[in-house]
């Protein structure tokens, strides 16, 4: 079978697409033959030794897959041949097949195709954890989402106004917040032209925002922890813009508000069972029309790299797809 392959830490142009064996199913696992993979920022950065799981080379980058299962192993219930499905691997997911534990492995409706299904996984996956089990939501809080038209950001839009939260997209152009208020946001901010903390300000009166959703950091952080509503809840995210922020924690002091960390990989598997549940849903929303799982464009596999540059120039709004 086909893989695209990182044998060192390497730009995008340096991974090579190759031959491989293809995979047996053992005990407990199941093989998928990919149709759909989904990219994330995180993948730019583990092919270049930057991101905190460094796997063992040779390794393919590509964390979330869609498929069809292909074979099952021993001991394997609940899933056989034919079965439409999707899976988080962490990584190797841009090859044409992988084996992969039963448990990790989940059912798609028939109604969703795969692009979108490979999709859902990581940035719906983070953003409704996010939301949901760090956040403490309310009904009628204010939710300001930076980076609102990238994957985790738009998720974060969509799932935000199905928790019942007014939206505030933040980005960087009229066109990605145009795009991020099509699926969700009730307002937006432009901090490409606007003060990002007199922006948040403004727009909620003065209040501060109860909850900011951050996948961006840099200097955007502190900007809107400065914008942070009494007992807000600022929920780190990641660094897409690649400087980890260094925040002043008298502002926690002064604004009563909380800093929480949101670590969806860690946190999915401490605890399977309702990440499981999670993912269940976020496919049926999928299907049903609730989330868009929106796909901003596809490349085949042998076109890895030009899909990896498209998410370092932050051009893409949604998800970057893969076809092996």
């Amino acid at each position: 079978m086909k893989a695209m392959l990182c044998s060192q830490y390497c730009g995008p142009d340096d991974l090579v697409l190759t031959e491989i064996p293809d995979p047996v199913a053992g005990p407990g696992e199941a093989v998928i033959a990919i149709k759909s993979v989904a990219l994330n920022f995180f993948d730019l950065l583990m092919i270049q030794g930057k991101y905190q799981i460094k796997p063992p080379f040779p390794f393919s980058p590509a964390a979330e897959v869609a498929g069809v299962v292909e074979s099952i192993g021993d001991g394997v219930s609940g899933l056989k041949p034919g079965d439409r499905v999707i899976a988080s691997c962490g990584h190797n997911g841009a090859r044409e097949k992988i084996a992969l534990p039963a448990g990790s492995i989940v059912k798609i409706p028939d109604g969703l195709d795969f692009d979108r299904a490979a999709g859902v996984i990581i940035t719906y996956g983070t953003a409704l954890h996010a939301l949901e089990d760090r956040a403490s939501p309310k009904p009628g809080e204010t939710l300001a989402v930076l980076g609102a038209a990238g994957g985790t950001g738009l998720a974060a839009c969509e799932l935000g106004k199905l928790l019942g939260l007014k939206v505030i997209a933040c980005a960087s152009s009229e066109a990605k917040l145009d795009f991020a208020k099509a699926h969700g946001a009730e307002l937006g901010l432009n901090y490409a032209s606007e003060d990002l903390k007199e922006g948040l300000r403004r727009l909620t009166g003065g209040k501060g925002v109860d909850i900011i959703f951050d996948p961006v950091g840099s200097g955007y952080a502190e900007a809107a922890l400065r914008s942070i509503a009494w007992e807000g809840r600022f929920l780190v995210i990641g660094f897409a813009a690649g400087e980890i922020p260094k925040m002043p924690l008298n502002l926690a002091l002064l604004k009563g508000c909380d800093i929480r960390g949101v670590f969806w990989g860690a946190w999915a598997r401490l605890n399977p069972d309702k990440n499981r549940a999670n993912l269940q849903r976020l496919v049926q929303w999928a299907a049903e029309g609730k989330i868009s799982s929106h796909v901003d464009r596809t490349f085949p596999l042998a076109q890895t790299a030009d899909a990896l540059k498209v998410l370092a120039g932050r051009q893409a709004m949604g998800k970057v797809i893969l076809h092996p």
